[in-house]
């Protein structure tokens, strides 16, 4: 009841603050109280929350530390695990390229595009395998296939020295054979795919991206979002095993893994399916700090043109970010969350007014992006509230992400039309 009761306080003076006009300053008062309250509950040990309104940016901040020991501050440039907001922002970017350069028609059949995948699986089209509409099993736990009664490891999987063929480290000391995708694609193939056409939220498509990439490319799939998204964006940290290019002190922890690889989660993906495709996947592996990701967010609002650059179409980022089953108690687009068709503050990430049109995507690590093209509120928060494990789940019992968000949204509301950024230019 104390927690209801923080939340709720906070949004009472804000309400009051909003109708005298109310400053950045005080908007940055409200979200501090929410976030320090949210810390000492131990939802998370520190985020960072970025927010933006068209081409500006009006709030950069980051609060507490990297872990509860204290040990390190959040810098607004850390690097977070963005977990399946990868989904989004890697996945289904690459689609969205691969269909506007008309590499293959949204109700065409997986099993046309990418071989041995079974007729199940195969007769899925990427329509509904992008909007959750599939049948398709929601998730398969790859790494409790490596080993056997016994305790040894199964052939070609993982084992505890480095060599030729099990040359990519999952810890530091387990080692990923090379062709464990191929034991990845099999378990996808003979999983269960409902013959009921409804709703069922399910990773398994964004594991066959890469190959799908790749087949009708020829390029890398890393590389195509490299050179058609991240690089045009200037986007840096946005990227895949981000230890082969940042410093292991600028990306913050994720978990004390306890059961698989029991060591402590730290520059290495924390999704178990994408550390055994060597971190690179459609469903998880991608690493960001909060401006970057805001750039591909702002890109989305901006009807697909940073810049100068006209990196997508409109039409089709307004087909991708549409709800395509809403008459099937659907609410998702094409690889975007959406809101909920009907508002619940218990299971909302989102502000009770977010629009939606508004689109986006959460991660299992706390991660949210969300941008809403009405009000042009781009609002992105990274934080690890898995740390020290994923039992911690005060930032949803808390409704901290939400909350923030409503908070943002009644700012933007307001008559001020005067936006501080965090360096202090007024826009």
């Amino acid at each position: 009841m104390r927690k209801l009761q923080h939340t709720l306080s906070v949004l009472f003076f804000f309400a009051i603050v909003c109708t005298k006009g109310q400053s950045i300053e005080k908007l940055q008062l409200a979200i501090d109280s929410i976030v320090s309250n949210a810390i000492e509950e131990e939802a998370f040990p520190g985020c960072v929350i970025y927010a933006s309104k068209g081409d500006s940016v009006f709030l950069l901040k980051s609060y507490g530390f990297h872990t509860y020991d204290s040990s390190r501050r959040v810098a607004v440039n850390d690097i977070y695990d963005i977990a399946s907001i990868t989904k989004v922002v890697g996945g289904t970017l690459a689609m969205m390229k691969l269909y506007e350069d008309g590499h293959y028609d949204l109700d065409d059949e997986i099993r046309d595009y990418i071989n041995k995948i079974g007729r199940k699986v195969g007769k899925v089209t990427f329509r509904e395998a992008l909007a959750h509409q599939g049948g398709l099993y929601p998730w398969i736990p790859y790494y409790s296939e490596v080993k056997r009664k016994s305790g040894k490891w199964k052939n070609n999987t993982v084992t505890n020295e480095l060599d030729e063929d099990y040359g990519y480290p999952i810890s530091d000391s387990l080692y990923l054979h090379s062709d464990f995708y191929d034991k990845i694609k099999q378990m996808i193939r003979k999983s269960d795919v409902s013959d009921v056409k409804k709703y069922r939220y399910s990773g398994l498509f964004f594991y066959l991206i890469p190959e799908l990439v790749h087949s009708l490319t020829d390029t890398l799939y890393k590389d195509y979002l490299n050179v058609h998204f991240y690089d045009k964006l200037g986007a840096e940290t946005l990227t895949f095993n981000p230890l082969k290019k940042y410093d292991l002190s600028q990306i913050v922890p994720t978990e004390i893994d306890t059961f698989f690889r029991m060591h402590p989660i730290h520059g290495k993906v924390h999704d178990e399916g994408a550390i055994m495709m060597k971190g690179i996947s459609g469903n998880a592996g991608l690493f960001s700090n909060a401006t970057d990701l805001g750039k591909v967010f702002r890109m989305f609002l901006n009807n697909g043109k940073y810049d100068t650059l006209q990196i997508l179409s409109p039409q089709t980022i307004r087909l991708f970010t549409t709800s395509q089953y809403p008459n099937n108690e659907n609410r998702r687009g094409l690889g975007f969350d959406k809101p909920l068709l009907e508002y619940d503050s218990i299971r909302s990430s989102v502000a009770k007014d977010a629009s939606f049109e508004s689109y986006g995507h959460t991660g299992y690590t706390g991660t949210l992006a969300w941008a809403d093209p009405d009000s042009e509120l781009v609002f992105i928060f990274l934080t690890n509230r898995v740390y020290p494990d994923r039992t911690h789940r005060a930032l949803y019992q808390l409704n901290v992400r939400p909350t923030i968000h409503q908070l943002l949204s009644d700012y933007l509301n307001t008559e001020i039309s005067v936006y501080t950024d965090p360096v202090g230019n007024t826009k």
